[in-house]
């Protein structure tokens, strides 16, 4: 997931305004560091979109349902065997 470079730019922003004004260009210097380190920051975080999460989730879900149906056939299947070995 590639984040929206608005983003950076809007937490920049807010950060070089907690700054002092009397810090003048200093404070223009550091909005822009600190936009390059947010991007770099997240840029080495393995993140996914919330669709592609959602999606994820809910291949999960039927893989899991699936398999746990593959379950209940084996038991089945077992307990047939069991039975009909006994006579």
């Amino acid at each position: 997931m590639k984040p929206d470079p608005s983003l950076f730019e809007d937490i920049a922003r807010r950060l070089a305004a907690n700054l002092p004004d009397s810090l003048g260009q200093a404070k223009n210097d550091m909005e822009r560091n600190f936009r390059a380190l947010l991007e770099g920051a997240l840029s080495r975080l393995d993140l996914v979109s919330r669709e592609e999460f959602d999606a994820q989730t809910a291949l999960l879900r039927r893989t899991r349902e699936r398999l746990d149906a593959l379950a209940e056939q084996v038991e089945q299947l077992e307990r047939a065997k069991n039975g009909s070995g006994n006579s």
